[in-house]
């Protein structure tokens, strides 16, 4: 088997997917990106049988070129993957170039624009709220008419909470109005009044099996963290409510993705869930570690063993909850990091730097702790995050 890594360097910790891939008998593992070789970690670099630096990764004929010379010197591809939100499309061209199996880009259609993916919520049976696709002005009063307020207004091809707005009266939409460029398109859907999202994470193989399910709850919304600047934290839950699992299952099935990682988000609704967004990848940051931590797994590993046609084996141990806990570097805390070490070094499993490109949404520090109960979780939120 050939697989490709785009990106294989960024992010880093992303890394391990390439190295437990080498491990496995008869698999030649392929990379392009943009870092010079010499920039590689020594196993980063033992892992890769070939690597192919490009100028720029965003140039897909670029890209394209380098993998048809990688073709020519090893063979058809097998796979391509970057896990990567920022690279999907990439991705999904180079299949379609190449012939490679996985997502082409007429796939991604379904999980790149919220209004598409409203319709496949409602094709699995699964709760949402009325949304409309705003492309004119005129789009916006009918929006107002057909759904009022509150809304929130969101770009139809986005990712997270970036330009996001809450609409709750006329001056609201007017203040979207000035913002808005008129060219990008956004979705307008009713206003869910929840403070919770949690989530239907995990892994399905090829054929479509989900082969781990976990979820996360964020202590803030992202719109939260928009508006007010709040540190970034959230935790992977101990054990999943059985209808969360059951409509997260049933959308799957509706997506019909293959041998990915997916990411599903749900407003919790008192005893109910409202679907609000499915990503064809992991959860980002340091969520994969966290996982691991929470399940006592190793998720790159299990990847590696689906990809070759492998099996996961049970899970030996009961899962824990795993907080993830930002702090910002400008932001004057009660308690010292050193306190935060001393308290809880029986449940700190690691603290991690956070790349710049996404520190000031999601803090510069992140804590990465596990716990048996939600007692002691909700002490650690409350601790780690007190400020002066």
């Amino acid at each position: 088997m050939n697989y490709l890594v785009i990106s294989p360097f960024y992010p880093e910790n992303f890394q391990p997917f390439t190295i437990e891939l080498s491990k496995k008998e008869g698999v030649t593992v392929l990379g392009i990106g943009q870092e010079p070789y010499d920039q590689l970690p020594e196993e980063l670099r033992a892992a890769l049988t070939e690597y192919f630096r490009v100028e720029n990764l965003e140039n897909l004929d670029e890209v394209k070129r380098a993998a048809a010379f990688l073709i020519y010197k090893h063979g058809p591809i097998d796979r391509v993957e970057s896990h990567n939100e920022h690279w999907l499309e990439s991705d999904a061209a180079l299949r379609e170039q190449f012939n490679i199996f996985g997502a082409k880009p007429a796939n991604l259609k379904k999980t790149k624009f919220k209004s598409e993916m409203k319709k496949f919520f409602t094709k699995a049976g699964v709760p949402v709220v009325p949304g409309q696709v705003v492309k004119t002005v005129k789009d916006i009063e009918k929006a107002v008419k057909t759904i009022g307020f509150p809304m929130i207004a969101k770009p139809d091809n986005g990712v997270g909470a970036s330009g996001t707005f809450k609409l709750t009266k006329k001056a609201d939409v007017e203040t979207f109005k000035e913002a808005w460029d008129g060219k990008t398109v956004y979705f307008f859907e009713k206003f869910v009044n929840s403070n919770t999202i949690t989530t239907y994470d995990g892994l399905v193989d090829a054929k479509g099996n989900v082969v781990f399910e976990t979820g996360l709850t964020y202590v803030h919304t992202p719109l939260e963290l928009i508006l007010s600047n709040k540190d970034n934290a959230y935790f992977i839950e101990k054990e999943l409510g059985p209808k969360l699992v059951a409509y997260g299952r049933d959308i799957i099935k509706a997506f019909g993705m293959k041998e990915r990682f997916f990411h599903i988000e749900f407003f919790k609704n008192g005893d109910d869930y409202i679907a609000i967004e499915y990503n064809n990848r992991m959860a980002g940051g340091f969520t994969v570690e966290a996982y691991n931590y929470a399940h006592s797994i190793d998720l790159f590993h299990d990847y590696a063993t689906i990809v070759t046609g492998g099996t996961v084996g049970e899970r030996p141990f009961e899962p824990q909850y795993c907080l993830v806990a930002t702090r910002r570097d400008k932001t004057d805390y009660v308690y010292t990091a050193d306190e935060i070490k001393e308290r809880y070094a029986a449940y700190l499993k690691t603290v991690k730097r956070m790349p710049d490109a996404f520190a000031e949404l999601q803090g510069n520090d992140a804590y990465l702790l596990v716990a048996d109960n939600k007692a002691l979780l909700d002490e650690m939120i409350a601790f780690i995050g007190e400020t002066k």
